[in-house]
């Protein structure tokens, strides 16, 4: 069960990708997905649902007599629409809105439920939260614009953080005996999913690029190449790498990590980076790389062959993962019984 609020849907961090940045790979955990609603792809060959009429009533539905009224459900839409960077597909709307208000009326009873409990966050967790939010943009410019396009205001952000506090502390008062992992649980999901643990080849390497912006002209490549070039005489020289590509080196990823992009596999470098870097022996440094982000040294620190990876080392990350699993597991049997022992009216 995927609760629904301001804070779950809007998404309040960017995500940029820098040049030929590595993720270290994560074969070795499986993840689970975690979008508030899935993508259209995800949802072919479903049942279609239910229509969603045109025109929507100010009241769709009714949880324990309270109002799921069409502003809050059209500011929902908006988060959603902001946060996957455009409107809902057509031929997705009537799945994707109905999601959405199941969500919605979720999270009413569980906001219901936290209020007969009387369980209540308090003012100091909600300006902590709020921070937290804020933090997260260079200006406050840039944070009031958000609110700008996401149709609300900040009495509704600090509102919604408020009752997103309450519902956790009732989800996890509610569950929090239920979750543990046993080791014997690990120990079988490992035995019974070998592929999820088999871990292909992989290389560390370290890079400095100096980058040729998109459209640049041939005096401007040319420039960078020889830049490129003069470093790579430092590099060859024997001057340190690490040292280098702190002052050097253009990816803003790596760039404070000595050039670092840690472990990486085949496939997840752009092709001429990627083909490189697998071909280089560790210690070795590259001639040149050209690629869409500018030109590369590559020095490869260390490979590591295909292989499986042992429980050992691998337990820590399984046992987050059960725990997630099994917190969502008891989530939904919590809200499903909120729903068995409510009164829910869909009106649309």
């Amino acid at each position: 069960m995927r609760t629904l609020t301001l804070l779950a849907v809007v998404a309040l961090c960017a995500c940029s990708k820098t040049p030929a940045a590595a993720t270290e790979a994560s074969a070795a955990t499986p993840s689970p997905q975690s979008s508030a609603a899935p993508p259209a792809a995800a949802l072919l060959g479903q049942e279609p649902a239910k229509p969603v009429p045109a025109q929507l009533p100010d009241v769709l539905a009714r949880v324990n007599g309270e109002a799921v009224n069409k502003t809050e459900f059209d500011r929902a839409v908006s988060a959603l629409e902001a946060r996957n960077g455009g409107p809902v597909p057509a031929q997705q709307r009537d799945r994707v809105l109905r999601q959405v208000l199941d969500q919605i009326v979720d999270y009413k009873l569980l906001i219901q439920e936290g209020r007969a409990r009387k369980i209540e966050a308090t003012d100091a967790e909600v300006d902590a939260r709020m921070k937290e939010i804020q933090a997260q943009f260079p200006t406050e410019d840039a944070f009031k614009q958000m609110l700008t396009a996401r149709k609300t205001t900040l009495e509704q952000v600090r509102s919604d953080i408020r009752q997103d506090i309450t519902v956790q502390k009732l989800i996890e008062n509610a569950i929090a005996d239920k979750v543990a992992v046993k080791p014997e649980q690990v120990t079988d999901f490992y035995t019974k999913n070998p592929d999820q643990f088999k871990q292909p080849e992989r290389v560390r390497a370290s890079h400095i690029l100096i980058m040729v912006p998109k459209g640049s002209d041939v005096a401007a490549k040319t420039a960078a190449r020889t830049k490129a070039a003069d470093i790579l005489k430092d590099v060859k020289a024997g001057k340190d790498f690490a040292a280098l590509a702190k002052q050097h080196s253009q990816d803003p990823g790596s760039a404070q990590n000595g050039g670092d992009l840690g472990f990486f596999q085949p496939g997840q470098m752009v092709g001429p980076f990627n083909d490189v870097a697998f071909k280089l022996a560790p210690g070795q440094v590259s001639d040149l790389v050209e690629t869409e982000f500018g030109f590369h040294i590559i020095k490869v620190a260390e490979k590591q062959t295909s292989r499986t990876v042992p429980l050992d080392e691998v337990r820590p990350k399984l046992e987050e993962y059960l725990e997630r699993m099994n917190r969502e597991q008891q989530t939904d049997a919590f809200v499903n019984g909120l729903k068995t022992k409510g009164k829910i009216e869909i009106l649309i």
